[in-house]
């Protein structure tokens, strides 16, 4: 008897694995790809002789791409099924990728780094959508890790981009290079299967639709969160020097302590939200993010601002995944519109953060910028009753 129950639970662990696998997989390839790229923006930009300013469009127009994909990725998954769809990005996107590599002019940059933001930004919902198919299909909870394996290839994207640069390897070379490890990846079968809703005959639903009210309040506690995270990867260094006078190398550890903090929580997302449920959870990751953000706007000590910056973390790390499986959990036939408007909140958080912080702190100083990034981190307490399992 022992052994058959050994034998089934073995099968119950393949079987998981085999519908999560390759869904982590497409998390992993979507970091993957962007941390290449960061890694290569300092040689794009003396290739082409870009000022600061033009870099700066270039990046817009990265972004524009992700914004415009977001509802028409959402609306392809509800109608295909997320699955084939992210596939199909994950491909497209690769391809993006090299023609980046590959591009001859600056024109040709402009469209290569539109079609990347858009597959990067598409396969962003898509994901999410297959992440959730996963968590109502298997009853688990999912999309924490799922978001940490992206930081995960982040992460191995942009040591990539190192190794890279230590050979000698052009954009073009790193793309090929990349490229066949990313497509092995992305086309792994299985995943759990995802059957799209047929549009009815005669109907025209339009691309874009307002929200529902949960999902501009879940969209809301999204842009706060992730306001403050894109904030935290451009200015935490920063503020180090100025509030504590470290030297730069040491004020490099902010960002690399913040980061490690949310890894490691949303690898321990699924057995937290076990234990305690998603509103709670919500409830305190806000509460947790203020403390730290306040923690380190009050102290001039280097160790007591780490500590701020790990319980920002720590606080920050939940909140986004949480957001994309409440948005999914409004209405299962249509998780991908739904994902995808609140993926528009939590990108325009991304991009807004940095120009806004950067504003209240040659206003204000930077105390003021760091409590302002609490205060917004309160707004997910406020919004906590909108995360039911």
């Amino acid at each position: 008897m022992k052994q058959r129950q050994t034998e089934a639970g073995a099968a119950d662990k393949w079987q998981l694995l085999y519908a999560a696998g390759p869904i982590a997989m497409a998390f992993f390839v979507n970091g993957a790809l962007f941390g290449a790229w960061a890694s290569r923006i300092p040689t794009v930009k003396s290739a082409f002789e870009l000022s600061p300013s033009s870099l700066g469009l270039l990046l817009l127009v990265l972004a524009g791409g992700a914004v415009v994909a977001f509802p028409l990725a959402g609306r392809t998954a509800d109608r295909l099924g997320a699955r084939g769809v992210t596939r199909i990005l994950a491909v497209l996107y690769v391809g993006a990728f090299l023609a980046i590599g590959l591009a001859p002019s600056i024109w040709t940059l402009v469209l290569a780094l539109f079609a990347f933001g858009a597959t990067h930004g598409g396969m962003d919902v898509t994901m999410n959508t297959w992440g959730t198919a996963l968590e109502r299909q298997k009853n688990i909870v999912a999309l924490p890790a799922l978001h940490a394996t992206f930081s995960l290839g982040a992460g191995a994207g942009a040591a990539t981009g190192y190794f890279a640069l230590q050979w000698g390897l052009s954009v073009a070379q790193h793309a090929l290079l990349l490229s066949v490890p990313m497509l092995v990846l992305s086309l792994i079968p299985g995943g759990v299967a995802t059957a799209g809703q047929p549009q009815r005959r005669g109907v025209r639903e339009p691309v874009f639709r307002l929200p529902t009210a949960t999902i501009l309040v879940v969209g809301i506690v999204a842009f706060s969160i992730t306001l403050g995270e894109g904030a935290m990867a451009d200015w935490s260094a920063v503020f180090l020097v100025e509030q504590t006078g470290v030297v730069p190398s040491h004020a490099a550890l902010g960002y690399t302590v913040f980061s490690l903090a949310m890894v490691t929580m949303r690898l321990l997302g699924g057995a937290v939200l076990r234990v305690v449920g998603p509103q709670s959870a919500v409830l305190a990751s806000g509460a947790i993010a203020a403390c730290g953000a306040f923690l380190a706007a009050m102290t001039q000590a280097y160790g007591i601002a780490l500590l701020g910056f790990l319980l920002m973390g720590l606080g920050f790390a939940l909140i986004m995944p949480l957001s994309m499986s409440a948005a999914a959990n409004v209405s299962e036939d249509s998780a991908g519109r739904a994902i995808a408007g609140v993926a528009i909140f939590g990108y325009g958080g991304l991009l807004l953060g940095p120009p806004i912080i950067g504003f209240l702190a040659d206003a204000a100083g930077f105390p003021v910028a760091l409590g302002a990034i609490g205060l917004l981190a309160l707004v997910a307490c406020l919004g906590s009753s909108n995360f039911r399992a």
